[in-house]
């Protein structure tokens, strides 16, 4: 049985994760296939933007399956944890931006794969936590890093250490949601988005991301420099032609990833 229903639309795919019943929550069978899904996008370049959300309106994703967790040993444990963050960190390398669409409860693995995606867009009734302090455990897929490097230390720790739960207004107030959707327009807000990307240049948009994610953790004149090297690849492409002839003709440019 899929673990995600894939809605196709030219360069942009809305991925569901397909599990209400269970919240959405991360099992080994949805862990496996996401994983699988990532590669496959991320492989072509004909898939540019994915949208990601979850089944019904409750949860986003709950995080971790807890109770397929209860019967793991410590090894399949340490396995799964190794798989989810393999997996989310996949994505961040990926040259197609993750769009999450936040329409219900994203708590601890829930908000570590919405902290992971490029952007956050978020329905009026989304709440986010990363609670993992209650149970025992801290943040294992990302969070305390990925957390800590969108919203600062301060902000961090006290939604890590409280294990708090927030509301999207309050996500969006500290940085941590892009958007805040209208009441019922959650998949047309990040659709919208995802469109606004996919018009520009791909070698641009990727080479973009990634120079944005990995100067994130440089000195600022090692971050510049990175910069620069991330601009030559984009200088001598024909898209860079092709945007300025566009310009000078006044129409829409034909972009072609190259």
């Amino acid at each position: 049985m899929a673990e995600f229903k894939v809605d196709a639309r030219g360069p942009i795919e809305i991925w569901t994760i397909d599990g209400e019943g269970r919240r959405n929550a991360i099992s080994r069978a949805m862990l496996k296939e996401f994983e699988e899904m990532v590669a496959r996008v991320s492989r072509g370049h004909e898939t540019r933007a994915v949208i990601i959300t979850g089944a019904g309106d409750k949860a986003f994703c709950a995080g971790a399956d807890l109770k397929e967790r209860s019967t793991m040993s410590e090894p399949e444990v340490r396995a799964f944890l190794d798989g989810l963050r393999r997996t989310l960190r996949s994505l961040e390398k990926s040259d197609c931006v993750f769009i999450a669409a936040i329409n219900g409860a994203a708590f601890g693995g829930g908000t570590e794969l919405a902290l992971t995606c490029d952007l956050r867009v978020a329905a009026p009734a989304a709440e986010l936590g990363l609670t993992e302090v209650k149970l025992g455990i801290i943040p294992g897929g990302g969070g305390t890093q990925r957390l800590t490097r969108l919203v600062g230390p301060g902000r961090a720790k006290d939604l890590i250490l409280t294990g708090r739960r927030i509301n999207a207004a309050e996500a969006f107030s500290i940085g941590l949601v892009n958007r805040l959707a209208p009441e019922g327009h959650l998949l047309d807000t990040a659709y919208s988005m995802a469109e606004s990307i996919v018009e520009n240049a791909p070698i641009a948009v990727a080479t973009a991301k990634h120079a944005i994610d990995e100067g994130m953790s440089k000195e600022l004149d090692e971050a510049l420099a990175l910069e620069l090297r991330h601009y030559e690849k984009v200088l001598a492409t024909e898209d860079r032609l092709e945007g300025l002839k566009a310009f000078a003709e006044k129409r829409k440019p034909a972009y072609k990833g190259r």
